[in-house]
């Protein structure tokens, strides 16, 4: 197929989250076809997942400017730009608004389950430049496809937490133990959380802020519910700099949550574990479970288990897509180095856009969480560049892509996450063992 016939076909931006929105702004705004496919019922579907969590970036960094443009056409009014919303207040006030504008352009209950090259597989190489791209989709009417010019997947990590198994593999037992384990944080206001967590010995899992929120609330149940105990699994060989960012942390709202954390954890009813990697999930005697180290520690007496490890992409959907991935990140290999948590906090991402991003197969880019794979350190101010770059780059303005710019937030509680036992190594912070809505702040979770 010719290429000019191609470029008549939309851009199909998978997700309809922070950036997945972002994206399909910045084309709208080139006057280039889009069309945005969420496999949820509504825009954000996976912040609404996490609704009850605020973030660490206030609004000023959480509204994308093309996309700021096309809501205030609409008649739309910015929230005060200083305040600290909540997901579902990013979703609310910001997400849904803007796929409101964005009209027809936005598909809901449409899942990916596949993106392919028309006619061609993997190994063919043949016209395959020319050729458009198929997106497989399934909905409630069935099996379907879409041809498209450009494909950006903003699908975000959401769907793939990282598991408790301490060598990144589900460790044994995980699975059989599904109905008492939790990859979320918990809502402890809503009725059904408290519930299940109060009176309870909680083992949480992970360091990075959605474990540090899950230990203060959790340690504030126990005031209302005394025989609420915790028990704290850290992988590392000490806690290290998990709380705090010394002082230098230009996030306030995390570096207060830092604080707040240490404080649950010396002052609470919280056991810490140090150097323990689990290996196995059991029940004991009692029926409830039991936790084993691969060195032999032993967790017993368990009820319940919140897993908060960080997140990983899933890839499935693009095995007949060729890509070009650090083997380590899973992230693309040009972009891999300037995200490396071994070498970047946060806030020394160097800024990047469409020649980081793109893929051996022409017309497909990685952007938002999902572009970083296991790296932590995303932020939403990230995803918001790398849609306008990828935008010009589909749009034909290679200038414009090229010209990235961006100053993030230095911070003090990232890096250091790949140094195993250094106990000079940060133990999480937002690079290391973050779960999701980490990601978000200054902008994470699944962020699409």
């Amino acid at each position: 197929m010719p290429h000019q016939i191609t470029t008549e076909l939309p851009v199909v931006v998978i997700g309809a989250g922070p950036s997945g929105l972002a994206a399909a702004a910045h084309l709208r705004s080139r006057d280039v076809d889009v069309l945005v496919l969420e496999s949820g019922p509504a825009a954000g579907a996976t912040v609404s997942q996490w609704g009850h969590v605020r973030l660490f970036s206030a609004w000023s960094e959480l509204i994308d400017p093309a996309a700021e443009k096309l809501l205030i056409d609409a008649g739309w009014t910015a929230p005060s730009a200083k305040r600290y919303p909540t997901g579902a207040e990013w979703v609310a006030d910001y997400l849904q608004p803007l796929a409101e504008a964005l009209g027809d352009s936005v598909r809901f209950g449409t899942k990916v389950t596949s993106v392919a090259k028309q006619s061609r597989d993997r190994l063919v190489s043949s016209g395959r430049d020319e050729a458009p791209f198929t997106i497989h989709t399934r909905t409630v009417d069935g099996a379907g496809h879409i041809q498209a010019r450009a494909v950006v997947d903003a699908s975000g990590t959401w769907t793939g937490p990282n598991p408790l198994g301490g060598d990144g593999v589900t460790a044994i037992g995980e699975a059989e133990a599904a109905d008492r384990i939790s990859y979320r944080i918990p809502d402890l206001r809503n009725e059904s959380d408290r519930a299940r967590y109060a009176g309870k010995h909680v083992v949480v899992a992970g360091t990075g802020a959605s474990a540090k929120g899950a230990l203060i609330g959790l340690t504030a149940l126990a005031k209302d519910e005394p025989e609420t105990r915790v028990t704290w699994l850290v992988r590392r060989a000490t806690v290290g700099a998990a709380f705090s960012g010394g002082g230098q942390d230009e996030l306030p709202e995390r570096g207060a949550l830092g604080q707040l954390a240490q404080a649950a954890v010396t002052e609470g009813p919280v056991t810490t574990l140090n150097g323990f990697r689990t290996a196995e999930i059991g029940h004991g005697p009692d029926g409830r479970l039991r936790i084993e180290s691969f060195d032999g520690q032993v967790v017993d007496g368990i009820d319940e288990v919140i897993v908060l490890t960080g997140f990983r992409p899933d890839l499935d959907i693009l095995s007949e897509i060729r890509l070009d991935l650090d083997p380590v990140l899973q992230a693309p290999r040009q972009l891999a180095p300037l995200i490396d948590p071994n070498e970047h906090s946060c806030g020394t991402v160097y800024p990047h856009g469409a020649k980081e991003l793109a893929q051996p197969e022409a017309g497909f880019y990685l952007v938002g969480m999902k572009s970083y794979g296991r790296a932590t350190s995303f932020l939403a101010l990230t995803g918001f560049e790398q849609t306008r770059s990828v935008a010009a780059a589909i749009a034909g303005d290679h200038e414009a892509a090229a010209r990235v710019e961006l100053t993030l937030p230095e911070t003090g509680v990232c890096g250091g996450s790949g140094l195993f036992d250094d106990d000079s190594a940060d133990a999480g912070g937002c690079c290391g063992t973050a779960s999701e809505p980490e990601l978000l702040t200054l902008g994470r979770p699944g962020v699409q």
